[in-house]
């Protein structure tokens, strides 16, 4: 792995575990709504990078898909409904485990195989994850855990579609900016039937996560999925629980204990036994 690759890797997960606490805040700590919340996500996330095209010249150079931004969507929605009622543990297992195991399946049948190696690295990091989340785990009612796994699904489609992207800026702008009016007309529906809520605060959350974390972020995952191969990218996400669980003690007080330390060596131990690995999977 080069550095750029590790560089823009590295960010794009920093950017997803931002995106993660942003979540939390938003619809756990305030009274904003799922709906509002992903409506004000997607459509910041399009302005921002309409925005960006439009500094770079390149405004009339949308690329992406309706197929991307249609898997954009339903990750997004699937995610914020489920997010209000599973616990923060399940939830992550649920998501990256139907993310994980989505991913490898489309590599094995495209002809990818697992190294010995990548299959340990692999198990190291899903057994660190579900240590990592095992305090908190919880069955979960069981709509929500079936949103959840379809919000990962939907991800994994996301993500694969990104790895033709030519231009990562312009296909995740084309993918925004496409979500946005379904997204807009969700909200629509909410406001007539009196159920929309919402807050100051939760509004900034959700801008930050559409505009920076989801929005600039996504430009940088699709910029290293044009190198990555698909059981790599599925792998490194698994980072991404280790990432908001620091990011919740750096940020939110949440304790540091020797199970998050643990845990998260694990998961690094295991992602860097399947990025690391010389064989071409």
């Amino acid at each position: 792995m080069t550095f750029r690759l590790f560089a823009l890797t590295l960010f794009a997960m920093l950017a997803f575990a931002g995106n993660s606490l942003l979540c939390r805040l938003a619809l756990k700590q305030t009274t904003i709504d799922p709906t509002t919340f992903v409506a004000i996500r997607i459509v910041s996330g399009a302005l921002m990078l309409w925005l960006v095209l439009a500094l770079r010249r390149q405004s009339e150079r949308l690329e992406g898909t309706w197929a991307g931004a249609l898997a954009l969507f339903a990750y997004a929605v699937a995610f914020s409904y489920a997010y209000t009622h599973i616990p923060a543990g399940t939830g992550a297992l649920l998501l990256f485990g139907a993310i994980q195991i989505s991913m490898i399946l489309y590599g094995l049948t495209i002809g990818e195989r697992l190294s010995p190696l990548q299959g340990v690295g692999i198990a190291l990091a899903i057994t660190g994850l579900v240590a990592l989340m095992l305090p908190t785990v919880g069955a979960p009612p069981v709509f929500y855990g079936f949103l959840m796994i379809v919000s990962g699904v939907a991800w994994s489609i996301y993500s694969l579609l990104g790895r033709g992207a030519n231009n990562p800026v312009a296909a995740t702008a084309g993918n925004f900016i496409r979500a946005a009016p379904i997204a807009l007309a969700l909200l629509l529906g909410q406001f007539v039937a009196s159920h929309v809520q919402a807050d100051a605060a939760g509004a900034a959350y959700a801008v930050a996560s559409g505009a920076v974390t989801s929005g600039l972020g996504y430009i940088l995952w699709y910029a290293a999925l044009k190198q990555l191969n698909v059981t790599r990218a599925a792998t490194v996400q698994l980072s991404v629980p280790v990432l908001a669980a620091f990011g919740g003690t750096l940020f939110l007080d949440e304790p540091l204990t020797a199970v998050l330390v643990a845990a998260s060596a694990l998961v690094l131990a295991g992602v860097a036994l399947v990025i690391l690995n010389k064989r071409q999977v």
